[in-house]
């Protein structure tokens, strides 16, 4: 009976909000998610801000332009793979007005990991942060069954209890995971505690064809945690010349991104991939390389190719490529 009544605690917290807090309430309603009982819809980008030379080293001398960008583009919220530990960033992201969805890592060494447990330790530290969206564990680990042993229900049932841990700790964020594409059936069902997911879709131009799959199979809140793609052609097809090409880029985001808010029923929204390039994903981490890996990633428009070091809005330098107005356009004009 004390576990039903657990249970129905959270589904009940996760449907209100005590706006008499000095920090915004977070909560869940239906397939939206909520900020202080008003629907908060992601217009969001995908941030690790890794600079040149380093292996991936985040680093955040950049934050207040990179920040003054993000505003320009209509950007409220940033999405990041690993908990940000210096305070001060994320007191400089909250009075941008921007939140931020924290992701969790298994395995970090002890080091705030789902693995150790050491993630409480953060959830705990900083769950009064109005900076704060979500709590996100994993980032297509469905993808990578070898790490749990080759069983990836092992990943689910450590997800499940960690996203259970945030809940008993923490009643004012939701949970959510970064999912490659959808979610098969046993990925639900060993995943109650996770409130909102995220998934990492990559079809090409159209992303949005998984929302009418994913509301047959859920009734919870979902969005985009990545999708997009990159300035770089590694063939030339469909009109696009190879190479650095910024203009298909720009072309198939809009196509994306007007897909994406088309179906805000549905869809709460995109953290799109990503803020800036990165140099450190392919070969020399001192110059930009063609190249690179993704998993499941053959849906990437318009070649096929991931190339991994292409896909910010702005490029390492910070200077605004073509997509960076069609994100802006569209995103200051999406309510």
């Amino acid at each position: 009976m004390k576990k039903v009544l657990l249970i129905i605690g959270i589904l009940f917290f996760f449907n209100s909000c005590n706006t008499d807090k000095k920090y915004d309430c977070v909560t869940v309603s239906g397939t939206n998610i909520m900020v202080n009982n008003k629907p908060y819809l992601i217009k969001g980008v995908c941030y690790h801000p890794v600079p040149k030379g380093s292996p991936n080293q985040r680093s955040w001398t950049t934050l207040t332009q990179d920040l003054a960008l993000m505003k320009e583009a209509g950007i409220n919220t940033i999405r990041v793979y690993a908990p940000i530990i210096d305070e001060t960033v994320l007191d400089e992201i909250n009075k941008a007005g921007i939140k931020v969805i924290i992701g969790f890592g298994y395995n970090q060494g002890g080091n705030h990991d789902i693995e150790s447990g050491s993630f409480i330790n953060y959830i705990n530290k900083y769950k009064n942060h109005n900076a704060i969206l979500m709590w996100e564990f994993g980032n297509e680990y469905n993808y990578h069954p070898e790490w749990f042993k080759g069983d990836i229900k092992n990943w689910y049932t450590a997800m499940n209890t960690a996203a259970a841990l945030a809940h008993k700790n923490d009643t004012n964020h939701p949970t959510t995971t970064a999912h490659g594409d959808l979610p098969n059936t046993i990925a639900l069902k060993l995943s109650p505690n996770i409130d909102v997911w995220g998934m990492n879709v990559y079809r090409s131009v159209r992303p949005e064809t998984i929302f009418k799959e994913w509301k047959a199979v859920s009734v919870k809140p979902m969005y985009l945690s990545e999708t997009g793609a990159d300035s770089y052609m590694q063939i030339a097809k469909d009109g696009y010349a190879q190479g650095v090409n910024e203009k298909a880029q720009a072309e198939a985001t809009a196509i994306i991104l007007k897909a994406i808010f088309n179906d805000k029923a549905v869809c709460s929204g995109v953290t799109l991939f990503s803020f800036t390039d990165g140099w450190w994903k392919a070969g020399n981490n001192n110059v930009q390389d063609p190249g690179g890996t993704a998993p499941n990633s053959t849906g990437v428009p318009f070649d096929g190719s991931p190339n991994e070091e292409y896909w910010g809005i702005v490029d390492i330098d910070r200077h605004k490529k073509e997509v960076f107005s069609i994100v802006k356009n569209i995103y200051l004009n999406t309510n």
